[in-house]
C-alpha cells in the first residue's frame, strides 16, 4: 500500500475575514505558526519513513512545508495541482459580504454546480487535485508514503473523491488548520486510513470542532 498524508496548512493572517485564494502574500500567522511546530513535532519520529514531500506553491503552504521538510530531511516539491480553487473575482472579497451572495449557498449545498466568476468551477479543482495526488503515488513505490501540502477544500475534496461520497455532500468532511488526513492506495481499492488528525494540537485549539455556526462555514473557506 502507498500513502498520501495530505496536510492542511494553518492558519493564516485572513481567516474570517477574506477569501485568499491565490493571492500572493498571504502568511500564516503566529498560531498557525504554533500550529505547524507541533505537527512537525510530531512527524520527527517519521524521517526516514516519509519518502516526498510535496507542497501548494502559495506562501501559506510553502510556510507550512518547511518545518515538516526540515525534520523529515526531504526537499519540497511545489505541486500546482494541488494549489487552493482559483476563485476568480472572489478572491480578495470581503467574507460577510460574499456570504449574502445566493452563490455561497450553491458553494455549501450544490458545489458541483459553481463555477467562481471568472474562476474555476469546484467539480474541475476536485479532478485536478485527483490527478495531481495520483501523479505523485505514481513516483512512489510501493509501501512509500509522500506528504503533500494543501488547503481545506482540496483535501476535503481529494478524500470525498476516495471515499466514495458524492462530490455534493463533500463539506460534510471537516478539514482542521495543520490536520492529517492519510489515504491508503492499493492496486485494487483506495482506503480512508485517517482523516482530520489533529491530536498534536493543544486541546480547545482547533475550531473546526467546536458548535457549527455560520461564522465557522465562513472560516473554513477564508482560511483555505
Amino acid at each position: 500500500m502507498k500513502k498520501i498524508i495530505l496536510v492542511r496548512h494553518g492558519q493564516n493572517s485572513m481567516v474570517g475575514k477574506r477569501l485568499a485564494g491565490w493571492l500572493p502574500d498571504v502568511h500564516l500567522n503566529e498560531v498557525g505558526q504554533a500550529q505547524v511546530a507541533a505537527l512537525a513535532e510530531r512527524l520527527t519520529p517519521q524521517r526516514g519513513q516519509i519518502h516526498a514531500l510535496y507542497s501548494s506553491p502559495l506562501e501559506r503552504t510553502m510556510e507550512t512545508a518547511r518545518p515538516l521538510a526540515e525534520v523529515l530531511g526531504l526537499e519540497i516539491q511545489p505541486l500546482a495541482g494541488i494549489g487552493e480553487v482559483h476563485y476568480g473575482e472572489w478572491e480578495g472579497q470581503s467574507i460577510d459580504d460574499l456570504s449574502k451572495l445566493e452563490e455561497w449557498k450553491v458553494v455549501q449545498g450544490f458545489p458541483s454546480a459553481m463555477r467562481f466568476p471568472g474562476g474555476e468551477g469546484m467539480r474541475e479543482a476536485q479532478m485536478r487535485a485527483v490527478v495531481a495526488v495520483e501523479e505523485v503515488a505514481s513516483r512512489l513505490e510501493e509501501k512509500q508514503s509522500a506528504i503533500i501540502v494543501s488547503h481545506a477544500d482540496l483535501i476535503k475534496a481529494v478524500a470525498a473523491h476516495y471515499a466514495g461520497i458524492h462530490f455534493d455532500l463533500f463539506q460534510r468532511l471537516v478539514i482542521s488548520p495543520a490536520s492529517l488526513t492519510i489515504i491508503g492506495l492499493t492496486p485494487t481499492a483506495p482506503r480512508i486510513l485517517c482523516l482530520n488528525d489533529s491530536a498534536h494540537l493543544p486541546p480547545g485549539e482547533d475550531p473546526e470542532m467546536k458548535s457549527d455556526t455560520p461564522e465557522q462555514e465562513k472560516e473554513q473557506l477564508s482560511n483555505g
